[in-house]
């Protein structure tokens, strides 16, 4: 698994408390919303698929969810494993086929690793997955902040662990919990994997903050972790 660290320009965004607070600090809170489906439903085929029995011939093969080895893992069968074929990609490299393991559930496997028991070529094209960030990890670095009034400003650091199932083009923004919204971010992913995206914010006042990761592409996903920031006169 492919894993980079990204660190998006570090701004430096002062922010700015509406109010002063003098409520006890609570542990940070991490709400996920998210809008994706699974890479791994059915790709719509055009007409009633040609069904082909597959033998697996290798000791132990990959099923991913995309016709390539850059896309993520989902199954593996064994040997003499009995798998049936709906689908293949343009070059007859990999075969789309019904995962036994997760019923209603597909994924591809290697043409290289197993041997099909009747003709192939009345068999459909089925078009490769739509990769989706699948998980977002946030956190916020300290979660909670209690000083001196007269210490500010403080630094937060935030981190995003972000799993794609595929190659793919990422595409996010930062909002802020006084209004203040980031220029767009943009990050490519060669093949499936989890990379990292880094920012940090320096804050000004006490208060109750949150910071939202917005993923805009390829598929939305909003990630928000909130924390507190109090003052000792």
């Amino acid at each position: 698994m492919k894993r980079t660290v990204l660190i998006t320009g570090l701004l430096s965004i002062i922010l700015m408390a509406c109010s002063r607070s003098s409520a006890t600090a609570l542990p940070a809170e991490v709400i996920s919303t998210a809008t994706s489906v699974s890479t791994l439903t059915p790709i719509p085929l055009t007409a009633t698929p040609v069904v082909v029995t597959l033998n697996v011939i290798s000791e132990r093969i990959n099923c991913r969810s995309g016709p390539g080895t850059v896309y993520e893992l989902v199954n593996e069968f064994p040997l003499g494993q009995i798998l049936r074929a709906v689908g293949r990609n343009e070059s007859f490299s990999w075969w789309y086929i019904q995962d036994p393991g997760n019923p209603g559930g597909f994924c591809w496997v290697s043409a290289d690793v197993t041997q099909p028991q009747s003709p192939t070529s009345e068999m459909q094209v089925a078009p490769p997955p739509f990769v989706t960030i699948n998980k977002v990890d946030l956190r916020v670095e300290p979660n909670r902040i209690n000083v001196n009034c007269n210490q500010f400003p403080q630094t937060v650091f935030f981190e995003a662990q972000i799993t794609a199932s595929g190659p793919t083009l990422l595409k996010w923004k930062w909002e802020l919990s006084t209004g203040i919204t980031s220029n767009e971010g943009a990050l490519v992913y060669e093949e499936s994997g989890t990379q990292v995206i880094n920012e940090y914010y320096q804050i000004n006042a006490p208060g109750d903050y949150w910071v939202k990761l917005v993923i805009l592409a390829p598929n939305e996903h909003v990630e928000q972790v909130t924390f507190p920031v109090t003052c000792n006169p």
